[in-house]
């Protein structure tokens, strides 16, 4: 239980806080909000599309976007923090396996994350709610066969 109390404060709770807060600033600036999720979310979570989307539909008479950008695999420290009891060795061979996973055959770079979040954070996608974009060079794809 104190895992799942974990990735619930992690993952869900700090959204809705951080959510609540930027609302009130939002307003007046009509700005947009981008979380950032996973591609697993997209499959295995269903409660974070479900909140994503009940968040686009509340802030969007307040001219407030809300939409998610969902990474497939992105090596770095933080995502090999993340898998316990892992050896350099064994995390190279996980990002070894996970190109397969994707379509394009690699794995993806902050930098294309990054672009993403941009993207839907600028004005560019001022008609752009409740979206959830696969960063993820096609795993979504592979995975809904």
């Amino acid at each position: 239980m104190a895992e799942y109390d974990k990735l619930m404060n992690v993952n869900v709770r700090s959204m809705v806080a951080l959510t609540q807060l930027c609302v009130p600033h939002l307003t007046v600036t009509k700005g947009a909000i981008v979380n950032v999720s996973s591609v697993i979310g997209t499959r295995a979570f269903p409660g974070s599309l479900a909140y994503n989307m009940s968040k686009a539909l509340e802030l969007a008479p307040k001219q407030i976007r809300v939409n998610s950008a969902n990474p497939g695999v992105i090596p770095t420290e933080g995502h090999k923090r993340t898998i316990p009891g892992l050896t350099d060795q064994k995390y190279a061979q996980f990002l070894e396996h996970t190109k397969s996973v994707h379509a394009l055959g690699r794995n993806g770079e902050v930098s294309e994350v990054a672009r993403t979040i941009a993207f839907l954070a600028s004005a560019d996608a001022s008609f752009i709610t409740g979206a959830q974009v696969p960063v993820d060079g096609g795993w979504h794809l592979k995975c809904s066969h």
